[in-house]
C-alpha cells in the first residue's frame, strides 16, 4: 500500500467514499480496490480484441486497446511517482480510460455516433462511466463496480471540465451522479496525468506501429524536427527496428521530462498549494510546454496524414463502420434476440448502443457475417 506521506497536491489515500457503502479493506487502499475491479472486469478483458489503429484481425504485434491502456498506466505511474501523488489512482484512471471504446476504434465510434444522433448520442468517455456504474454486474448489493468518487470524477473529466452537460444527462443521467461532481472544475492531478500519458503513449506507439506496418518510412518521420534531433544521436547506427525502438524510447523520455519541467512551473505560476487550488484553477496544471505542444501537434498531423488516412487503414475502417451501422439497424429491429426485455423497455436504442459498443472487433465481424 502506498505511503501516507504523499503530497498535499494529491488525492488523499482516504477516499470520500462510493455511492454504495462498503467496509474498508485492511489490505488495499480504496484505489487499489478500484484498479483491481477494473482489471477483473469483462470490459477490460475485451480490450485485447479491440482496435487501437489496426483492426484486431490485422496482425498479432500491433497495439490493441488493452496494450495501449497498460502503456498509458506505466507512463502515468512514472509521472505520479515523481510528483509524489497517488500512484494507484493514476494507474486506475489510465487502465480504465478506454473501457467505453467501440469495436474498430474511432471509426467505429463515429459510426455509432451517427446511429445514436437522434437517441441521446454516444461518447466513448461517457460510455466508460456507463460501464463502471451500470453495465458491469458482479456484485450482489449493487450494479456496476461501485468505484470511488475520485475515480469516477477522473474518468468523467478525462479531457477536462464538462462543457456539454446535456450530453452527460443523455448518456449517464444527471440524477445518477447525485450532485457528487462539479462539472466546471478540473479534476485531480492524477486525472490530468492520465490524460497526458494517453497522448504520449498513442503518439509514440502509433508511430512505431506505422513504421512496422510499412505505412511510412523512418526517413519520413525524420522530416519532423523533433525526431530529426533525436536521430542525430544515432546517425552512425544502422537503420533497423532496434534503432526505431531507441528513437521511440528517447521521444517518450523527452516528453515526460518536458511535462515534469513545465508542470512544476505551472504549480509555481498559479500558486498551487493544495487540492482546493487545483480544483479552483481555470487551466490544466499537468501539460506540455508551448514548444512540446507544437511538437505534439506536428506528430498528430503526421499521423493523421500518413497513418489514419492511409488507404489500407481507411479500407478497414470503412468496413468497420459498415458493420456497426448494419448491426445497429438489425438489432434495433430484432432487439429480443440479443437484449433482455427489461433493458429494451427502459431504452431500446441505448441498450443497443451498449451492446454494440461492448463488442470486440472479432465478435462484431463474426456476428455481421452470420447475419448477412
Amino acid at each position: 500500500m502506498q505511503s501516507n506521506t504523499i503530497s498535499n497536491l494529491s488525492i488523499s489515500i482516504k477516499s470520500k467514499g462510493r455511492f454504495y457503502f462498503e467496509n474498508k479493506s485492511k489490505l488495499r487502499s480504496p484505489y487499489q480496490r478500484d484498479r483491481d475491479r477494473i482489471l477483473h472486469s469483462t470490459a477490460f478483458r475485451r480490450l485485447k480484441h479491440k482496435t487501437q489503429v489496426f483492426v484486431n484481425t490485422t496482425g498479432d504485434h500491433y497495439r490493441t486497446r488493452i496494450t495501449h491502456s497498460l502503456e498509458v498506466s506505466q507512463i502515468a505511474r512514472t509521472l505520479a511517482k515523481y510528483f509524489n501523488l497517488n500512484e494507484d489512482l493514476a494507474e486506475t484512471l489510465s487502465l480504465a480510460h478506454d473501457l467505453g471504446h467501440t469495436p474498430f476504434g474511432h471509426a467505429g465510434e463515429n459510426s455509432l455516433k451517427e446511429c445514436m444522433i437522434n437517441h441521446g448520442g454516444f461518447d466513448h468517455n461517457l460510455q466508460t462511466l456507463r460501464i463502471v456504474m451500470f453495465l458491469e454486474n458482479k456484485y450482489l448489493k449493487f450494479k456496476g463496480l461501485n468505484l470511488t468518487f475520485e475515480t469516477l470524477d477522473g474518468l468523467l473529466k478525462h479531457n477536462g471540465p464538462i462543457l456539454n452537460v446535456s450530453r452527460v444527462n443523455n448518456i449517464i443521467g444527471i440524477k445518477n451522479l447525485k450532485n457528487k461532481f462539479n462539472f466546471n472544475q478540473y479534476s485531480s492531478l492524477e486525472s490530468q496525468i492520465s490524460n497526458i500519458s494517453d497522448d504520449i503513449a498513442y503518439n509514440n506507439h502509433d508511430i512505431q506501429d506505422g513504421l512496422n506496418a510499412n505505412l511510412f518510412k523512418l526517413e519520413e518521420i525524420l522530416e519532423i524536427d523533433f525526431f530529426k534531433e533525436i536521430f542525430k544521436r544515432y546517425k552512425n547506427v544502422k537503420k533497423n527496428k532496434i534503432l526505431i525502438y531507441q528513437i521511440i524510447r528517447d521521444s517518450i523520455d523527452l516528453m515526460v521530462k518536458d511535462i515534469i519541467s513545465n508542470s512544476k512551473k505551472n504549480l509555481k505560476k498559479h500558486k498551487i498549494k493544495n487540492l482546493r487550488d487545483i480544483k479552483k484553477n481555470n487551466s490544466k496544471i499537468i501539460n506540455f510546454s508551448e514548444n512540446f505542444q507544437q511538437i505534439d501537434s506536428e506528430i498528430k498531423k503526421f499521423l493523421r496524414v500518413k497513418m489514419y488516412n492511409n488507404k489500407k487503414v481507411l479500407s478497414k475502417n470503412t468496413k468497420g463502420q459498415k458493420i456497426i451501422k448494419y448491426l445497429f439497424a438489425y438489432i434495433c429491429k430484432n432487439p429480443k434476440k440479443f437484449i433482455k426485455n427489461q433493458k429494451i423497455n427502459k431504452d431500446k436504442f441505448r441498450s443497443v448502443s451498449d451492446f454494440i459498443s461492448g463488442m470486440t472487433d472479432r465478435y462484431a465481424i463474426n456476428l455481421y457475417n452470420n447475419l448477412k
